[in-house]
């Protein structure tokens, strides 16, 4: 993994995650020189002088709008169809992550649509789902500044 790799902690679950876990990956990230986010928490985001904030598909909230942030703080948002995309615009992210390219789940794309949806944005987009070491070239093909993996990283 190289230097523009952002890292992003997802946790869905129930209980809320550890301050001493999240600044564990946060001074790993700053050793490694790579960015860390926390997922769906602006507040903790900043509290933590964190790099970012990721902001899910279902996270359609804008109220953090109203927070100071510092320069280079990243907002990196995900989506998948074109009201998302707008919602994503209005929340003021940075970048938006377009799934799921190859993966076929509900929310599955193919190379065309997610082509049409990344051109309907001025966003940068990155790409995320069911990429592998041997489909890693077609992303050549459509509009995405990278790509988001999980199990493409194991």
């Amino acid at each position: 993994m190289d230097k523009n790799t952002v890292i992003i902690y997802r946790n869905y679950k129930s209980e809320i995650p550890s301050k001493a876990k999240i600044l564990n990956f946060k001074n790993y990230c700053r050793k490694t020189q790579k960015k860390f986010l926390i997922s769906n928490n602006v507040k903790l985001a900043l509290n933590l002088n964190l790099d970012g904030v990721y902001i899910p598909s279902f996270n359609t909230n804008k109220k953090y709008l109203a927070y100071s942030f510092k320069k280079k703080f990243i907002f990196i948002g995900s989506a998948h169809n074109l009201k998302e995309i707008r919602t994503k615009e209005i929340q003021k992210i940075n970048k938006i992550v377009i799934s799921s390219i190859f993966k076929k789940n509900k929310n599955y794309l193919n190379l065309n649509r997610f082509n049409l949806l990344s051109k309907l944005t001025k966003l940068d987009v990155i790409a995320l789902g069911g990429i592998t070491k041997s489909n890693i070239k077609k992303l050549n093909l459509v509009n995405c500044i990278g790509f988001a993996g999980i199990s493409f990283f194991e």
